[in-house]
Parts: structure tokens; C-alpha cells; sequence
């Protein structure tokens, strides 16, 4: 079967499909080719998709409206309330991962990395897609952001390859990720590759490094329970630390300084903060159900709801 052969998802396939479909469209239309004989299918393929892609964004915008409404546009202002969201955002405490610290199987943690690994757009990538004709102050934060991503020039400290060590030491399977958690990176590609979606990408890029360092941590125990060596755990031990200072000066000089010079971008800031956020919590509840025993009491923490339905 071609791949446009599989672009449009069966009315009853709903999100499983949809979220293949352009996990699939992302990784053909960022990969580099040497060539590409059939141009005009190729054309008419991403024209399909990306009409799904932005459906699939304006209905997650649809879900948080009503909270970006109460967004303040000063810049002090709304950097208190983007950090407040450490706290009170979406999937913020979840029960998963105190969890997977301290109770998690070694087969239940490879499950969980195989998910979180599947979610994985590529920071350094999306950074660079997300700083294209920025203003200087926030496009430097954004380089040395991305330098840090890349090891500071050092292959073995690059942060995509330092994942999949960890990855090369799990056992095969062949099971595939759950859709949520390709919605998770389809959003974020999605953000990253529309000029139109820039300001948002920004806000998703900014949550993740406020609220990852204490899932991270969390992680990083759990492996050492299950007696992971220190280089498969290098990933989540350096996410832990690293990301703390990531955030500060996100804050401090991306996120200030476009609220400051114009008020009109906050809101657009806080929806790709609050989308992250509410797709995260999304995967956070699958897993749940997936791993934990259902009398646990756990899986049944409130999550937002599907891609394209309505809040609960």
C-alpha cells in the first residue's frame, strides 16, 4: 500500500488512525531525501495532511480557550502565571511517576520508555524549526538552548543520542506506541513547523523545560531501582538538573521579552503551553491504565480529554 493510499482515516478509526497518519506525513516531510521522483503526489500528500494536522491543532486550541481568556498580557504578569503552571497545570503531580520510582516491574518501565521514546519529536529539532526569524534576544535563548541539546559540540553529550542508548538497551518488542503518545509529538511538530503556530511552540517548548525535571528525577530513581547503569540513565539523571536552569532563563529571556515588546503574543504563548501540557496528561492517563492494576485507584486520576472531544 502507498503511503497516500492511508492519508484520510476511516470515519470509525477516530484518533488511532489520524495520529498514525501524520506521525507517518512528519517523518516523510522532515526526513532528507536525495530525491523525490514523484513530486506532485508528494505535494498533494502533505496538502492532505497538513489540512488534518491544523484541524487537529485548532481543536486542542478549542479545548484551552477558555483558560487562555484569563491569561494576563503584562510581561512580569505572565511569566508568574506561565511558572504557576509547574504546580497547577495539567498532569502536574500525577500519580504515574512517584510509581514508576518506586514500584514499577522492569517490564512495566520498558513499556513506559518505549512510549516516551515513540513521543519524542526531537527537542534540538523543534528548537531549530521554532527559532526561525525570531527577535535576537529570544533567538539567542533559543541557541544556547540548542547547543546544550547538541552536547556543546560533543557527539557523546548530544541529547537525542543519549535517548537512545537507553533505548538500545531495552528488549525488542513489537508493540506499537499508543496513540496518545503520538499525538503528543505530532503536536509539537505541528507547533514547530507552522510559522503561523510559531508563538505557541515557543509556549510548549518553555513548559516542558519548567515542568520535566521533577518527572525526570522521578524516572531517573526508578531506573536506578531496576539497576540500569549510570550511561542508559544518563538522559533522564541530566534532564533532572539541566532543565531547572533551561527554564529560569527561558523565562527570563524568551518568553519576558516577547510579552514586553508585544502583549498580543501571550495568549498565543499560553496555548501551546496549555496544549502541551493537556497532551501530556492525555499520555499520563493511558499509561496509567495500561500499567497500573485497576483497584489501585490511580488510573482514575482526572485527565483532559481526547484529542477533538470536548473538556469533560
Amino acid at each position: 500500500m502507498r503511503f497516500h493510499d492511508t492519508l484520510v482515516p476511516s470515519e470509525t478509526s477516530g484518533a488511532e488512525s489520524l495520529h498514525r497518519c501524520l506521525a507517518n506525513s512528519h517523518t516523510a516531510r522532515l526526513s532528507p531525501r536525495l530525491a523525490d521522483t514523484n513530486w506532485e503526489q508528494t505535494i498533494r500528500d502533505e496538502v492532505a495532511c497538513r489540512r488534518l494536522e491544523r484541524d487537529f491543532v485548532e481543536r486542542e486550541r478549542s479545548a484551552v480557550a477558555a483558560e487562555v481568556r484569563r491569561v494576563p498580557t503584562d510581561a512580569d504578569a505572565f511569566v508568574a502565571w506561565f511558572e504557576g503552571l509547574k504546580v497547577d497545570g495539567p498532569g502536574q503531580g500525577d500519580a504515574l511517576f512517584p510509581w514508576l520510582a518506586e514500584q514499577a516491574s522492569y517490564e512495566q518501565m520498558c513499556w513506559f520508555l518505549r512510549q516516551e521514546m515513540a513521543g519524542e519529536a526531537g527537542f534540538d529539532d523543534l528548537l531549530a524549526l521554532t527559532s526561525l526569524k525570531m527577535p535576537n534576544r529570544p533567538k539567542l535563548e533559543m541557541a544556547c538552548n540548542y547547543w546544550d541539546e547538541m552536547g556543546q559540540g560533543h557527539e557523546g553529550g548530544m541529547h537525542g543520542p543519549l535517548l537512545a542508548a537507553l533505548g538500545a538497551v531495552l528488549p525488542d518488542s513489537d508493540a506499537a506506541p499508543v496513540w496518545e503518545t503520538l499525538a503528543l509529538g505530532n503536536l509539537m511538530v505541528a507547533l514547530a513547523s507552522s510559522r503561523s503556530y510559531a508563538y505557541q511552540s515557543i509556549g510548549a517548548l518553555g513548559v516542558i523545560e519548567l515542568t520535566a525535571p521533577g518527572r525526570a528525577e522521578l524516572v531517573n530513581a526508578g531506573l536506578k531501582r531496576l539497576h540500569f547503569d549510570g550511561v542508559a540513565r544518563r538522559y533522564y539523571a541530566l534532564h533532572a538538573t539541566l532543565d531547572v536552569r533551561h527554564s529560569q532563563t527561558w523565562n527570563r529571556e524568551v518568553l519576558a521579552p516577547l510579552v514586553k515588546a508585544e502583549p498580543r503574543v501571550a495568549p498565543l504563548l499560553a496555548e501551546g503551553a496549555l496544549m502541551r501540557l493537556r497532551a501530556g496528561a492525555r499520555c499520563f492517563e493511558r499509561y496509567r491504565a495500561e500499567l497500573m492494576p485497576p483497584d489501585s485507584g490511580l488510573w482514575r486520576v482526572p485527565a483532559p480529554p481526547a484529542a477533538g472531544e470536548q473538556p469533560r
